[in-house]
């Protein structure tokens, strides 16, 4: 019983992961626009005062920009996954995220939407048919800080995901000794690089498992000579955490998975 509740609860996990992957994508990739976009136009208006960049920007999102930066990101991560062959809908790795986001063609379809958007704003008259030209005949250099921005961003991905590895790697070298104040440092890091990586399965997976043994050990006096029942119940309190995380606010259903894993 128990194993079949924690296969369901893992598949509900798994796809829920799907949908935070995409948030977090949505939100650094869509970061990364914005400022690019926000550096490029300061270089092709460079006369301008900050006051009026600022309300261009705020027109250019008004009118498209924001909605349409959004659906963007939605639809290259979706083009991405089918050009890579991805079939789960999670991400395995960052270097697939990379891979996905570059074979979605991200410039090309924020170029479009740039246009786009930039002739709303002049058809509203929001801007002169000047100011139209000079932005216009500048879009390659805004395209080209939205294209260096997003590349930083993805890099910035996978040094943290090579930074995870080595604290994990770190940890467990730490364990081997028995030397809890060198776990306890690498446990620190794990904990601080996980708010800024994209949740990948694995990744939270190993990190999940470090944290139930730390803690374990931690809470038992720093002592290793854990015996398999502590473990046990210390795998069980994992899963009850899952249960609660799986099941939200349907606190019914949540009572219902706890009592059939105690019987």
């Amino acid at each position: 019983m128990q194993l079949a509740l924690e296969n369901n609860i893992n598949n509900g996990l798994t796809n829920n992961l799907e949908l935070k992957q995409n948030s977090f994508l949505q939100s650094k990739l869509g970061q990364a626009i914005n400022n690019g976009v926000n550096i490029g136009l300061r270089y092709v208006l460079p006369n301008w005062a900050e006051d009026k960049v600022i309300e261009l920007k705020d027109n250019l999102l008004n009118y498209g920009l924001k909605d349409g930066i959004s659906k963007t990101i939605k639809s290259v991560i979706d083009t991405g996954k089918s050009a890579i062959g991805i079939v789960t809908g999670n991400f395995e790795n960052v270097n697939q995220i990379n891979e996905a986001v570059k074979k979605g063609g991200i410039i090309d379809s924020v170029s479009e939407i740039f246009d786009s958007v930039l002739n709303n704003i002049y058809s509203s008259g929001k801007i002169n048919s000047t100011t139209f030209n000079l932005i216009k005949n500048g879009k390659n250099s805004i395209l080209n800080n939205v294209e260096k921005n997003i590349e930083s961003t993805l890099t910035s991905q996978i040094t943290s995901s090579q930074r995870m590895e080595k604290y994990i790697d770190n940890w467990k070298d730490f364990f081997e000794k028995k030397d809890f104040s060198g776990m306890e440092k690498e446990y620190r890091k794990i904990k601080t690089e996980l708010k800024e990586l994209v949740p990948i399965e694995t990744t939270i997976k190993n990190a999940r498992n470090i944290e139930i043994l730390h803690n374990l050990i931690k809470n038992n006096g720093q002592n290793f000579n854990l015996k398999p029942e502590e473990i046990e119940l210390a795998n069980k309190l994992s899963l009850w955490k899952k249960v609660k995380k799986y099941c939200e606010k349907d606190w019914k259903m949540y009572w219902f998975l706890i009592t059939n894993m105690l019987s």
